[in-house]
């Protein structure tokens, strides 16, 4: 199909683009990388009289050195933060999982931060950056403000980004030497995740010093599995120990709310999180053979 038709600005500074979205207001829609807006468009499921393109803002672009944290602008593509070095080296759960988003078509062209922004719960980082325990900087009239992972997604396709707002940059804690993994599982290949796991961890000597963990479409919005991540410190990185932490995610330590749909029900969902997990865990220990 054919969207309807809509005017299109494309301003050059986060200031512009703030003050077309208030001259604006509901009838205007916000573009960065398009992989969301455009098919919604294309269906008429959404009609703005307004589309605001931030493609042209170069300072949302690109992944900086903060000292303590990596600030990754919001407009930078997925390709790009899959092949930064400075990613790899302290926030390796994330180049794990942006390697698998969709396809390389769609990773060229998708946006980091618009895919947080757009919080689908399928969508494959939203778990790994609340795991990595990530903050958001959103920009309004009012000033820049900072929402730490945990605020920033409260609900099914819904942020604490306010009407007025654009998220300008993701920043993520140094995790030097942090093992990682992100274990997706899918029917077919370039598929939303069914269920996914993305775990980091610090490994002492043979023991799991800490991890982080955190879960794909189980539930409205991206989950911290902070009960499975407390039963693995100070634990061995062996089979048995990371699965007695893992079935903690079945026996309600976890606050998950799995779907159900024609992928399969929740039951189905709650079996292959806890399989997913034993599974990444131990790869991000660098055991079973897989490589962290």
């Amino acid at each position: 199909m054919i969207p309807a038709s809509f005017e299109y600005v494309a301003p050059t500074s986060v200031e512009e683009a703030l003050a077309a979205l208030a001259e604006h207001g509901d009838d205007a829609k916000i573009l960065a990388g398009g992989q969301s807006l455009l098919p919604v468009l294309r269906m008429r499921l959404n009609a703005p009289e307004w589309v605001i393109d931030l493609g042209r803002i170069e300072s949302m672009r690109g992944v900086r050195d903060g000292d303590d944290h990596l600030a990754i602008g919001a407009m930078t593509t997925h390709d790009v933060v899959a092949h930064d070095p400075l990613v790899a080296e302290h926030a390796l759960l994330l180049t794990k999982a942006v390697t698998q988003v969709a396809d390389p078509q769609i990773r060229h062209r998708g946006t980091f931060g618009g895919a947080l922004a757009h919080a689908d719960p399928a969508g494959d980082l939203g778990a790994c950056v609340l795991a990595l325990g990530a903050s958001f900087v959103v920009q309004g009239a009012g000033g820049t403000r900072v929402v730490p992972a945990d605020e920033f997604f409260v609900g099914l396709f819904e942020t604490a980004i306010s009407e007025d707002e654009i998220l300008v940059e993701v920043r993520l804690p140094k995790r030097p030497g942090w093992g990682a993994h992100y274990d997706k599982f899918v029917r077919v290949a370039h598929q939303w995740p069914i269920v996914a796991v993305g775990a980091t961890v610090r490994m002492d000597g043979d023991t799991i010093g800490e991890a982080r963990i955190g879960l794909t479409n189980m539930g409205s919005t991206p989950v911290r599995a902070n009960a499975v991540e407390d039963a693995l410190a100070g634990q061995p990185a062996t089979e048995d120990a990371v699965r007695a932490a893992a079935e903690l995610i079945g026996d309600g330590s976890v606050p998950v709310e799995p779907p159900s749909d024609l992928n399969g029900d929740a039951d189905y969902r709650l079996h292959l999180a806890t399989v997913l997990t034993r599974r990444a865990v131990l790869a991000a220990a660098g055991r079973n053979g897989t490589q962290a």
